[in-house]
């Protein structure tokens, strides 16, 4: 295991009437040399403290960090061979973009030639040739985070941490700057621990995606198993849109299930958890997994409400009571059914994950 948090906690002592705040806790965590692993959850979930903690601008109270073998909890952040990008990209506005890459070198006293060869090396890299001359106010904000990232790498770090990199961006530069990200990660394989609270940044960059809430993990999987395999409601909501929806399991068999929703009996298979007969259950039904027909088998309801966006129409369906959001993502059957329109829905039942009804 090339980077190693075995449980680390981060207590902040009491400070303004406040008591003791327990900002991460109990923290373990394991990346492969050449992942690029997300931190992902709301602010205040512990998710920067723990970067800060691995960059060791932050030292934790209890537990260890290991990188590569060697335990660095008392190291201060330049020995660490970690470089940080952070979310103002903190360029220098007196120098010019050559000089802003070089710094970390110069401050190393490197061979001049040698500080040309890597910052034109890293230059091309990020698309950036032909901008060593010129002034940061001259470059856009996808140029100065660009910038930013050039001069975390041109160190050529063992580790490269990223803190909401792309937070002051709008939205379509946010897009295209994810895309260079991971490109350039896997261009270097290049060790990555990449800070956010957006979900699309982590489902597009990650190899692995860690979801945290009050200072502690929630679920580590990939983009896939989050998003299709939520440990609780919290991962569920937190990581796309959920219905969730109250059910009672009558009997499971190995992997299938027979549940009562809606007061109708239904059956599930491929199920990660075992359930006794008359548990109660929550079933977490993303809204791209449920068909709305005019008529046919399946769950009689009323569209309540129908918006057309484009490259989906959103419906929320009122069955036995409940509201159900769907998302109709199919241009083959992109019928707007109107508001008050009786339908039938169905669900890709082998997509639902089922969860204890208090998870």
């Amino acid at each position: 295991m090339y980077l190693l948090l075995k449980n680390i906690s981060k207590i902040f002592p009491p400070r303004g009437g406040v008591g003791e705040v327990t900002a991460v806790n109990q923290v373990s965590l394991e990346i492969e040399k050449g992942e690029l692993v997300t931190l992902l959850g709301p602010s205040g979930c512990g998710k920067t403290t723990t970067l800060r903690m691995i960059a060791g601008f932050e030292f934790p109270t209890t537990g260890q960090i290991i990188l590569d073998g060697e335990e660095i909890n008392e190291q201060p952040p330049h020995k660490r061979d970690m470089s940080m990008v952070f979310q103002s990209y903190a360029i220098f506005p007196h120098l010019n973009v050559f000089e802003n890459i070089a710094y970390g070198l110069n401050v190393r006293r490197l061979p001049r030639p040698e500080i040309n060869e890597r910052v034109n090396r890293v230059l091309d890299l990020v698309h950036l040739n032909g901008y060593g001359d010129r002034a940061p106010n001259q470059l856009s904000g996808g140029q100065q985070q660009r910038v930013a990232l050039a001069r975390a790498l041109v160190m050529e770090p063992k580790v490269l941490l990223m803190d909401e990199p792309l937070s002051n961006l709008d939205a379509k530069l946010r897009e295209e700057m994810r895309t260079e990200i991971r490109r350039i990660q896997k261009t270097l394989n290049i060790t990555s621990v990449y800070v956010t609270h957006d979900q699309i940044e982590a489902m597009t960059l990650s190899d692995k995606i860690v979801v945290m809430n009050e200072g502690i993990i929630e679920q580590i999987g990939t983009p896939t198993e989050i998003y299709r395999y939520p440990k609780s409601r919290f991962v569920a909501g937190f990581i796309g849109r959920a219905n969730f929806i109250g059910g009672k399991v009558l009997n499971q068999n190995n992997k299938q299930m027979t549940a009562e929703i809606f007061g109708v009996t239904i059956t599930l298979s491929g199920l990660r958890n075992t359930f006794s007969p008359g548990q109660p259950i929550t079933l977490i039904v993303r809204p791209e997994m449920i068909d709305i027909y005019k008529s046919g088998g399946g769950f009689p309801g009323i569209i309540r409400r129908a918006v057309y966006l484009g490259n989906v129409i959103e419906y929320d369906v009122e069955i036995g009571g409940e509201l159900v959001t769907a998302a109709e993502t199919d241009p083959a059957k992109m019928v707007m059914y109107p508001e008050g329109e009786a339908v039938t829905v169905n669900f890709s039942e082998t997509t639902i994950q089922v969860l204890p009804a208090r998870s």
